[in-house]
């Protein structure tokens, strides 16, 4: 067959879908006599009848409709590509809304994404500060931020910060007359700080692994927050034992202020991800904050899980 014009394949779709010359030819903008003429020059080529006319109706045949379904998803995936190229002439703007914890927005988001406001100014960010899990589509998010271990399999998640773990850890007035818990049962006998989770109401279950071997501690004690920032500071002035991410308490730990506890049981996990159910609706302002928050450490930790 000779080199196909694809402005017919593209008329012959217009016409099988609307089922109707008149409408076609309105749709396309050209007149009916001209688009009957094209149809029939396309059969030609063909050698197949591909539309049956009646006075009333268009109906397609066989071939047709063959044609028909392999044209309509490679036609509207072209259309999809272009829309979202198009999108590129313009200024990344709109509002992104995204739903994180308090210790991912002010250990790792916000600085991220400060520089990124000042360079598009047109983009809105909205960032919501809530330690429990929220469904995102549910509740009108275009992301979740969450660590990796707790992101749902359905959903697009992408990495944005390195390992870590969490500490157990005490001041040296808590731990001055009472023994160091060698064993994370030995914590039932302490008092703790414990984290209320936003999700459920219950308590932050202590969660912790050495050779292979998970253990989850029920802890008990005087004080409860949904936060870890004042976690950290009723650990310094003696309150008791927090279990903490060891970025908010390594500095008071090397400056002797906290004690780590059980640190074999403590081994890095999974850091954050960012995660959303769909790249198909993924506006240029959304792509641009994406790729601020991407992390770009060592081959091994960086990472991206499709749907």
């Amino acid at each position: 067959m000779p080199k196909e014009d694809f402005n017919d394949l593209l008329w012959f779709l217009a016409v099988a879908e609307e089922r109707s010359f008149t409408r076609a030819a309105a749709k396309l903008g050209i007149t009916q006599s001209t688009l009957s003429h094209t149809i029939k020059r396309l059969e030609t080529r063909m050698g197949l009848r591909l539309l049956t006319r009646t006075t009333r109706s268009v109906a397609v045949t066989e071939a047709g409709e063959r044609l028909l379904r392999s044209l309509a998803p490679r036609i509207s995936a072209i259309r999809d590509e272009i829309a979202a190229l198009m999108a590129f002439r313009d200024k990344p703007s709109g509002t992104v809304k995204i739903t994180l914890s308090d210790h991912a927005l002010e250990s790792l988001v916000w600085p991220k994404l400060q520089p990124v406001l000042l360079e598009y100014p047109d983009i809105r960010l909205e960032l919501s500060r809530d330690n429990g899990f929220r469904n995102i589509v549910e509740d009108g998010f275009d992301a979740g931020i969450r660590l990796g271990e707790s992101v749902e399999k359905d959903m697009i998640a992408v990495r944005i910060g390195p390992d870590w773990r969490l500490l157990a850890v005490a001041s040296p007035d808590y731990l001055a007359d009472r023994p160091l818990p060698e064993h994370p049962q030995e914590l039932i006998q302490h008092n703790c700080i414990n984290s209320r989770q936003a999700t459920g109401g219950g308590h932050y279950v202590w969660e912790f692994e050495k050779n292979g071997q998970e253990l989850r501690v029920r802890v008990d004690g005087q004080l409860t927050f949904n936060s870890s920032y004042p976690m950290v500071d009723a650990a310094l002035k003696g309150h008791g034992i927090a279990y903490l991410p060891e970025d908010l308490v390594a500095g008071h730990i090397a400056a002797g202020r906290l004690v780590a506890l059980l640190e074999p049981w403590s081994p890095p996990f999974a850091g954050y991800y960012i995660y959303y159910p769909s790249r198909h609706h993924n506006s240029p302002a959304f792509k641009v904050i994406v790729d601020a928050l991407r992390h770009h450490g060592t081959p091994d930790s960086e990472g991206t899980r499709d749907a």
